[in-house]
């Protein structure tokens, strides 16, 4: 067992998750289980070469190399099955300013974006940021499940949309698309001649049955019309290193994110970014599995516990991703109610689903990404939070 079963202090180092709870919430005496980080040091091969790094004692300016294009063409050989070009790549500090990239790229102010809620945040907010329309597509509840509207879908891509902003695997609701759904979805895009920019950072992280396939990876055509963003940050939660990249097949399109990421000069990644990206997709895979392992064993306590003891939440168990999504509309509070009673009553950290748009209300999301402690806890003030 690497470092998972240690408690890491993080409280003091600058952590958004531990430290940035007063800004967020307005009180720092929170048990948080909030932001999709985790509490787990990475793989010891990362800290071994940043280590090093540090030793050699000079930093100046960094260009990623051919041995960092390298190891993510054979880690997605790998994990994923999916043959990619070294060419193909490009880098950024993130997958949300990765989206912001493509939004600029590949549409005009005020064209249509289209997403599906509920989800992550930055969708919405990168779309509104930059002056484009957000379109929206709800995803279905399907007997605890969300599903896809495609007849929705279809409705909403001839309205003009330019742009789909896929996030696969789902985030908040932890669906794995199967591969009949992203066909599905990439044929409708085609058919209308939308471009899909594919949010998979959470691709190397799902539970057995489920398995994550890349979009591209699916048929040769789709290479012409989807970018897609991948990172290490949720993998081997290295987000504070920001270190992310494109996958980019199409010439014509990779020329214009170029375009867009000369204009504020983020072509490369910074030396510790690139220094654990490579390190992690080459020797992290051991470290990877156990972490998973460990994550669902939580996520099967939250699951049973939740079950058992707090009958009026519903756990939506993830088939990828490590964030629990939690219904609450039994509890007949309305989101305010809710946040009050989670903040000031059961005085834990969490994120609200309202946040993630139309049929966000009424849910919350969870980060088991911890010790098991923290989740012991974590149940504990929710019991406390909606006993009678």
């Amino acid at each position: 067992m690497y470092k998972l079963n240690e408690k890491a202090d993080r409280i003091n180092t600058s952590s958004l998750k531990w430290d940035g709870m007063k800004p967020a919430f307005g009180n720092n005496e929170l048990l948080p289980m909030w932001v999709a980080d985790m509490d787990f040091s990475p793989p010891i091969a990362v800290i071994e070469k940043l280590k090093e790094r540090i030793d050699h004692g000079v930093f100046g300016y960094t260009i990623a190399n051919e041995n960092t294009a390298q190891a993510i063409v054979d880690w997605t050989s790998k994990r994923h099955g999916w043959e990619i070009q070294p060419e193909w790549i490009l880098y950024s500090p993130g997958v949300v300013p990765s989206i912001g990239m493509a939004i600029q790229a590949f549409t005009e102010v005020g064209d249509k974006v289209l997403l599906q809620s509920p989800v992550y945040t930055p969708f919405f907010n990168m779309i509104e940021n930059n002056m484009r329309e957000v379109v929206n597509s709800p995803l279905k509840l399907v007997n605890g499940r969300y599903e896809i509207d495609f007849a929705d879908f279809e409705e909403k891509l001839k309205s003009g949309v330019k742009l789909f902003l896929l996030c696969s695997p789902h985030n908040p609701g932890g669906r794995v698309w199967s591969k009949e759904e992203l066909t599905k979805i990439a044929e409708l895009c085609k058919q209308y001649g939308v471009l899909i920019a594919a949010d998979e950072i959470h691709a190397d992280i799902t539970f057995a049955p489920h398995q994550h396939f890349p979009l591209t990876s699916l048929d040769p055509s789709y290479q012409d019309f989807v970018v897609t963003f991948m990172a290490p940050s949720k993998t081997f939660n290295l987000a504070g290193l920001q270190a992310s990249f494109l996958v980019v097949p199409n010439q014509e399109m990779r020329k214009k994110l170029i375009l867009i990421q000369q204009t504020v000069n983020l072509t490369s990644l910074n030396t510790f970014g690139m220094i654990a990206m490579e390190a992690a997709y080459r020797d992290g895979e051991e470290w990877l599995n156990e972490c998973i392992d460990y994550i669902e064993e939580n996520i099967n306590l939250i699951d049973e516990v939740i079950s058992q003891s707090i009958p009026e939440l519903e756990v939506m168990r993830p088939e990828g991703s490590y964030l629990v999504w939690i219904d609450c509309r039994k509890t007949g509070l309305n989101d305010k109610q809710l946040r009050d009673t989670l903040l000031e009553k059961a005085k834990l950290a969490v994120n609200f689903g309202a946040s993630y748009g139309k049929g966000g209300e009424g849910f919350i999301r969870l980060n088991p990404a911890c010790h098991r402690s923290i989740v012991e806890e974590g149940l504990n003030r929710l019991k406390l939070a909606f006993e009678s």
